[in-house]
This record gives structure tokens, sequence and C-alpha cells, in this order.
């Protein structure tokens, strides 16, 4: 690998972040020199940023929503999607390698032009089963059906103009989309496992996700699980652009 990857995470919470953080370069393959990690909630992007300097592009999830409101986001939510959504013409203008996980799906679809908003296609905490719907080579190998975690309050609407559709779960169509040949997003989390989703449930049962009362229930769902492909799609993308 001659290029780091560009990490980009929009989780507030520090537990939570340096968690995701770990599970990206676990589940990537990628060492922690292999990687420039940018948390958005406490640092603003460089000024000298160059996207050329990097292999590919990775967003993490968080708890904003892209369809809230401008006077329903804090402050740090506001600059956080501001920060990506000035990537994005550049990313998808260049076919620059992205990867956006969950709140990546709706920075890429809101950018390209499509509704993203919680109408429809919400999916509580917990297992999803994805099926295939598309021919890619970061799908090369993988089972035509397998589960993954999610965790959503909003949901692309309708396919972006331009975008190829990939993978689709009953409640919501649009579980992976690809723009041109490199920009990827999926709504699913390919760097989760249950260790993983432990942790963010604990830390955001009050966020409106669930009950809070329900969450030691969750957890359990969560471990009962046998989700262990979705990993395979972000090893497959370190793999490809790396």
């Amino acid at each position: 690998m001659t290029k780091p990857f560009l990490i980009l995470q929009l989780r507030p919470e520090t537990e939570a972040s340096d968690d995701e953080f770990a599970a990206i370069l676990r589940k990537g393959g990628l060492t922690a020199d292999q990687a420039h990690r940018v948390r958005l909630d406490c640092e603003a992007l460089p000024d000298d940023l160059n996207l050329s300097d990097y292999a590919g592009v990775i967003v993490g999830g968080g708890p904003g929503c892209v369809s809230d409101a401008p006077e329903d986001k804090s402050p740090v939510e506001a600059r956080i999607e501001a920060a990506c959504l000035s990537l994005m013409p550049e990313i998808t203008a260049r076919d620059i390698p992205f990867m956006g996980c969950c709140y990546g799906i709706g920075i890429l679809a809101h950018h390209l032009g499509a509704e993203v908003s919680k109408d429809r296609y919400g999916e509580p905490v917990g297992a999803t089963t994805c099926r295939v719907v598309g021919d890619d080579p970061l799908l090369d190998g993988l089972p035509e059906v397998f589960d993954a975690f999610v965790g959503h309050k909003e949901a692309v609407q309708h396919l972006p103009e331009g975008t190829v559709h990939l993978l689709e779960s009953g409640p919501c169509p649009f579980q992976m989309i690809r723009y041109g040949q490199n920009v990827y997003a999926t709504q699913f989390h390919p760097e989760a496992d249950a260790d993983g989703f432990e942790t963010r449930i604990r830390i955001y049962k009050d966020r409106g996700y669930f009950p809070p009362e329900t969450a030691d229930d969750l957890i359990a769902m969560c471990r009962a699980a046998d989700v262990t492909v979705p990993e395979r799609i972000l090893r497959n993308f370190v793999a490809r652009y790396g």
C-alpha cells in the first residue's frame, strides 16, 4: 500500500468513535499507519487536504440525520454534514474510491439529488437480511443472501440517478449502491460486529433508536445473530484500492 486511506468519523462520543475506528482498521485489514483519521466532531478537514494523497475515503456512521431540518441539527452535526458534503463534488467528479457507511449513503444520495428522509425504509437496531441484486467486484465470492447490522431512522427513498443498485433488504431496498466505478455507500455497517453494536446500543440508548429499557434484549439479539459477511465488503474495498 503506497497511500493511506482517509477515514472520516462523525461520532461525537469518544468511546463510540474509537471503537468504530478500531473496527474499520481490523475488518478492513489496515494498520494505523495506513490510515489518516479525522474526527469531524472535534477537528476540521485539513486546509491542505488533497484527495490524490489517499488510496480512498471511508466515512463512518453517526447519530446525525441528513434529512433533519437545519434548525434541528446541533452545531456539531451541521459542521460534520457540511464537511462531508464539501468533498462529494470532487469525489464523484473524479470517481475517487469512496466507501460511505450508514450515514455515508445519505451523504452520497443527498449530493446526487435523491430524496433522503424518514418517510420510509427506516430499520430498527439489529440484524437485517441483505440480498445481492447487482454485480460488483466488492461482492465477488459473497453469498447471495447474508445478514448485516443496521439501525437507522432515515433512508434513501429512491435510487439516485447514475447509481447502480447492488444490495437490498426487505425493509429497506437500498442497502448498497455504487456511483461511477469506485464510489460506494452502504446503509448497513460493514465494519460492525456484535461487540461493536453492543457498545453503540449502550451509548445511543437515549437517542431515539429504540426504547431504552429494551437495550439488554437488543444486545442479546445482536450477539445471537450470525453477521460475518459484511466485513468482507470493507476488506475487498481496501484490497482493491490499497
